[in-house]
């Protein structure tokens, strides 16, 4: 997404011509350009920025919302798609049979140990999240 999309986003939702949106504002421009936000999430961003207590944000900030917004997605993004490779039967779940079948397909020569290792491993970080 360029930055001129962005600024046209922006100035949809601006309709005061003031050069700022408020939390409403702010929040339904996001959902136009994909994303959906939550409204404390919303208010936390603006109270975060907003250093006056205007209860309002520029066009630089929200571009820097949808910087991270538009980062946060493709990281998103980059975790499914590793997942799908190794999710190779469509489960939803990574087996250990899942892991072998990668292990052997990248040259590693890995015990039923090891394997399950690092699927104990990816279970514990998935439930500290």
């Amino acid at each position: 997404m360029q930055k001129q999309e962005i600024k046209e986003a922006f100035d949809l939702f601006h309709a005061d011509g003031s050069g700022t949106i408020d939390v409403k504002e702010l929040k339904i421009a996001l959902r136009a350009l994909g994303f959906e936000p939550k409204k404390k999430v919303v208010k936390q961003m603006i109270a975060e920025m907003d250093k006056e207590g205007i209860g309002t944000v520029s066009f630089e900030f929200f571009f820097a919302i949808i910087s991270v917004k538009m980062g946060d997605k493709d990281e998103k993004e980059d975790i499914l798609k590793a997942f799908k490779l190794f999710d190779d039967d469509d489960t939803g779940r990574i087996t250990l049979s899942n892991i072998r079948r990668a292990a052997k397909e990248l040259g590693e020569n890995l015990t039923h140990d090891e394997l399950q290792e690092m699927l104990d491993e990816a279970v514990v970080m998935g439930m500290e999240k």
